[in-house]
C-alpha cells in the first residue's frame, strides 16, 4: 500500500515515460553530473526520478545529500555516503554497508547550495507523508504548512486516504483544503475548497484568504476589460488629488511637478549676461518673476515645463484609479471575500463569547472572595480589612497540605475542609478577642482589622518567606477547553466556576434550610426583635464571623490554584470584595452574586476597550461604581428588613 500510494503521488508530478532504475546507484549514475554539481534548474529531474523509483534507500540518500555527506570516488565514479574527514569511510547507498575507507583526496564531495537543499527538503516531505513513523508524517505536514507550496498539493492529497491516524488525517485534509484554495487545478475545485475552509476561524485560514484577496493599486485611461477589479477609487472620498497625481507620475502617465528648489537651480544654471529667460537677475525676487523666467526657459526647451493646477486636474480627470486583485479569477476572489466576511463575523461573535466567559470566570473568583465578607458585613456591619488575609491563610493551608500529600487531587480534597477549619477558628478567635469589643464603632473596627491584616501578612512572611509558593492543581485541570481558535477557557477557571456554584448552593441551603441560617437571617434583618425571640445575637455574630472567615479560606484554596500564593495575595482581592458586597447589596447572597457579575463583566469590558493599561481600567471601574452607588446606595439587591428599618 505504501509503495502504491507513493507511486500515485509521484506520477502526478513526473513526465510520462520514465524508466524505473533497478538500484539507487544505477539511477545516480544516470544523473551523475546533477548529483556532483547540482543546480536549481537541473536538479528537479533527478529528484523526480528518485521519487518515482520507489526505492526505500532514496530517502536515506536525500537526507545525506541535503546534509552534504554524499561523495564520489574518483577511481570509478561511484557515489557513497561519506563519514569522517580523513580518511573518509564509504557507506554503500543501496545496502548501507561499510565498503572501506579512502583518503580525502580520493573522493569529491557534492555540495548542494541553499536553493538545491530546499528542493531536496521538499522531496523528503513527499516521502515522509507516507512514512510508517507517525512523528515523521506529522513533521512532514508541519513542513508543508510552513512552505505552502503548490508542488506539495498532489503528494499531500495522495497521502490522505492511507493515513491511519485520525487527528493527523484531519490536519492533512485541512491543509489540503488551504492548498487547493490557492493552487487547485480548476476554478470549481478552488471555490469548493474556499467554501469548505470558511467555517475555520484559525489565523492561517484567514491568512490564506487574505493572500487570495491581495490587491495592487493601478491607474489607466480606462478600466481594463479583463482585469479582476477590486475597487474603483472615487476622487476626494477615497483618494486625494495629490495622491492621484502622484500615482500618475509614478506610472509615467504625467510629468512630475517642478518644485521651488528645482526652479531655483534651473534659473541659476541658465543665467546669461545677468538675465534668465529675458528677466534680469535682480528682478527675480518674487515667485511671479521666477515663474515667468522659468516659463521662458521651458519655451526654449531648456527645462521641463511647469505643471499647472489645471494640467493636474486635466490629467487626473482623464484617468481611472483602481485596485486589481493579484488573483485573476473573479469567482475565486468572490468566494474568498464571502468566506472572509463570514469568518470575520463568526470571529466577532466568538470574541464576544470568549469575553463573556472571561467575565464569568472573573465573577466567580470575586464571588468566592466576597461571599464570606458579605455574610459578616451584612450581619454584623463590621468592616473587616483582614478578610483578604483569611483568603491568604486558606491558600497557604493548601500549600502546606501538598507538602505532606503529594497526590494533588487528594491534597485539594483535604485542603478544602482543612482551610475552612483553620480560617473558621482564626475568625472566631479574632471576633472573640477584638471584634466583639468594637461593635457599633466602625472606625475603630476598621483600624483594628487593618492592623490585624498587617500583622497576619508579616507572620506569613516570617513563616513562608517573601517568595511565591506553588499551589499545584491536579493534572486533570491542566490545559483548556477549546471550542475554536478564539473561544477557550482553562479547566482551572471552570473548576473555580463550578466551586462557586457549589458554595452558592451550600450557603443558600444553610441560610434557608437550617436553624443557624434562620437565626442569621433574623439577626440580619432585625437584631432587637431576634433577641426578644430568644436568639443570642452575640453567639450568632461569633458563628457568622467564623462562617464568613471559613468561606474565605476555601476561596483562598481555589484562588491559589489560579493565582500566586504570597503573603500579599489577600490585598489583591480585598478592594474588589468590598466593591462586590457594596454594589450587590450588603448581607445578601444574591446581591453578592449580582455584584460579582457586574464587576467582573465591567472589568473585562474595560480591559477589552483599553487592553494596554490595566491601571486605567481599574480606575474607570472604581469611578463607575462610585457613580452607581450614588444612584442606588443600597446596591442591586437590598435587604427588605434593613431597608424598612432605615
Amino acid at each position: 500500500m505504501f509503495r502504491r500510494l507513493l507511486l500515485v503521488c509521484a506520477l502526478a508530478l513526473l513526465p510520462v515515460g520514465f524508466a524505473q532504475a533497478q538500484t539507487l546507484q544505477d539511477l545516480l549514475q544516470s544523473h551523475a553530473d546533477e548529483v556532483q554539481k547540482p543546480g536549481r534548474r537541473s536538479v528537479g529531474v533527478l529528484i523526480d526520478d528518485l521519487v518515482a523509483s520507489e526505492l526505500p534507500q532514496a530517502v536515506t540518500f536525500l537526507e545525506a545529500w541535503r546534509d552534504r555527506e554524499i561523495v564520489r570516488r574518483d577511481a570509478d565514479g561511484l557515489f557513497f555516503r561519506g563519514q569522517g574527514k580523513d580518511p573518509v569511510a564509504l557507506i554503500d547507498l543501496d545496502t548501507g554497508e561499510d565498503v572501506g575507507s579512502v583518503g580525502k583526496s580520493e573522493v569529491s564531495q557534492s555540495r548542494p547550495n541553499g536553493g538545491v537543499r530546499k528542493l531536496i527538503g521538499e522531496a523528503l516531505v513527499q516521502f515522509q507523508l507516507l512514512d510508517p513513523d507517525l512523528t515523521k508524517r506529522s513533521e512532514a505536514v508541519d513542513a508543508i504548512a510552513r512552505s505552502m507550496d503548490a508542488s506539495q498539493l498532489a503528494p499531500l492529497q495522495g497521502s490522505i486516504d492511507a493515513e491511519p491516524d485520525a487527528a493527523l488525517k484531519a490536519r492533512k485534509e485541512r491543509l489540503a483544503g488551504m492548498l487547493t484554495a490557492q493552487f487547485g487545478a480548476t476554478t470549481q475545485d478552488r471555490v469548493l475548497a474556499i467554501e469548505k475552509i470558511s467555517t475555520d476561524l484559525s489565523v492561517d485560514v484567514r491568512a490564506v484568504l487574505n493572500r487570495l484577496l491581495t490587491t495592487q493599486s493601478n491607474v489607466a485611461a480606462e478600466l481594463p476589460a479583463n482585469a479582476n477589479i477590486a475597487k474603483v477609487f472615487e476622487l476626494g472620498a477615497d483618494l486625494s488629488a495629490a495622491d492621484a497625481y502622484g500615482q500618475l507620475v509614478d506610472a509615467e502617465l504625467a510629468p512630475p511637478l517642478v518644485g521651488a528648489d528645482a526652479i531655483r537651480e534651473a534659473l541659476v544654471a541658465n543665467i546669461e549676461d545677468g538675465a534668465v529667460g529675458g528677466v534680469q537677475v535682480h528682478a527675480l525676487n518674487n515667485d511671479a518673476a521666477r515663474a515667468q523666467a522659468y516659463a521662458a526657459l521651458a519655451g526654449q526647451g531648456l527645462v521641463p515645463p511647469l505643471v499647472t493646477q489645471a494640467d493636474q486636474q486635466a490629467s487626473i480627470a482623464a484617468h481611472q484609479f483602481f485596485e486589481v486583485y493579484e488573483e485573476p479569477d473573479t469567482a475565486v476572489t468572490d468566494a474568498a471575500l464571502a468566506a472572509l466576511e463570514a469568518i470575520e463575523t463568526r470571529v466577532g461573535v466568538s470574541q464576544a463569547v470568549d469575553l463573556g466567559l472571561d467575565a464569568l470566570s472573573l465573577a466567580s473568583i470575586y464571588f468566592l472572595a466576597a461571599i464570606g465578607l458579605a455574610i459578616t458585613f451584612g450581619v454584623m456591619g463590621v468592616i473587616n480589612m483582614a478578610h483578604g488575609e483569611f483568603i491568604m491563610m486558606g491558600a497557604y493551608t493548601g500549600y502546606v497540605v501538598q507538602l505532606f500529600v503529594p497526590d494533588y487531587t487528594l491534597s485539594i480534597l483535604i485542603a478544602l475542609p482543612l482551610a475552612f477549619a483553620v480560617t473558621f477558628g482564626a475568625g472566631v478567635t479574632m471576633e472573640r478577642l477584638v471584634i466583639r469589643h468594637l461593635y457599633h464603632r466602625p472606625l475603630e473596627t476598621l483600624l483594628a482589622t487593618f492592623g490585624i491584616s498587617i500583622a497576619l501578612q508579616q507572620l506569613a512572611k516570617n513563616i513562608f518567606g517573601t517568595q511565591a509558593r506553588p499551589l499545584t492543581s491536579p493534572a486533570w485541570l491542566d490545559g483548556a477547553l477549546v471550542f475554536n481558535d478564539v473561544i477557550a477557557i482553562s479547566y482551572i477557571r471552570i473548576a473555580i466556576f463550578v466551586m462557586a456554584l457549589v458554595f452558592l448552593g451550600l450557603i443558600l441551603f444553610v441560610l434557608k434550610r437550617t436553624r443557624l441560617g434562620l437565626e442569621v437571617r433574623a439577626v440580619t434583618q432585625n437584631p432587637g426583635m431576634a433577641a426578644s425571640m430568644g436568639i443570642n445575637p452575640d453567639r450568632i455574630n461569633m458563628l457568622t464571623f467564623g462562617l464568613g472567615s471559613g468561606i474565605a479560606g476555601i476561596a483562598g484554596v481555589a484562588i491559589g490554584l489560579y493565582a500566586k500564593v504570597t503573603s500579599e495575595m489577600g490585598a489583591d482581592y480585598i478592594v474588589q470584595s468590598f466593591m462586590t458586597v457594596v454594589v450587590g447589596g450588603v448581607g445578601n447572597v444574591w446581591g453578592t452574586l449580582a455584584g460579582a457579575g457586574l464587576i467582573g463583566g465591567l472589568q473585562k469590558g474595560i480591559e477589552w476597550l483599553n487592553p494596554s493599561n490595566t491601571l486605567a481600567a481599574q480606575t474607570y471601574m472604581i469611578l463607575f461604581i462610585i457613580l452607581f452607588i450614588q444612584f442606588r446606595p443600597k446596591g442591586i439587591v437590598a435587604l427588605k428588613g434593613r431597608a424598612a428599618a432605615d
